[in-house]
């Protein structure tokens, strides 16, 4: 499937805030319900806040070319 530049963005933010929480806590398993939670009510504010400034929007809704996303998702 392919996947737009809002896409990356964001499943980049949230890896960086479940680490972070990860560090915060000093647990490197499955993070706690809450933390899952808050992480996920994090992506849909993040994904509004995207949505919500128009020029923002209209870049990051381009297709990545599936060579750049693939990449991406192999580091």
């Amino acid at each position: 499937m392919a996947q737009t530049y809002r896409d990356v963005a964001i499943n980049q933010m949230i890896a960086t805030t479940g680490e972070a929480m990860s560090r915060a806590i000093d647990w490197w398993g499955d993070l706690p319900t809450s933390m899952k939670e808050a992480i996920d009510e994090f992506r849909v504010q993040l994904g509004a806040a995207i949505d919500s400034v128009e020029f923002v929007k209209r870049a990051l809704d381009r297709t990545v070319p599936e060579t750049s996303w693939k990449a991406t998702e192999q580091r």
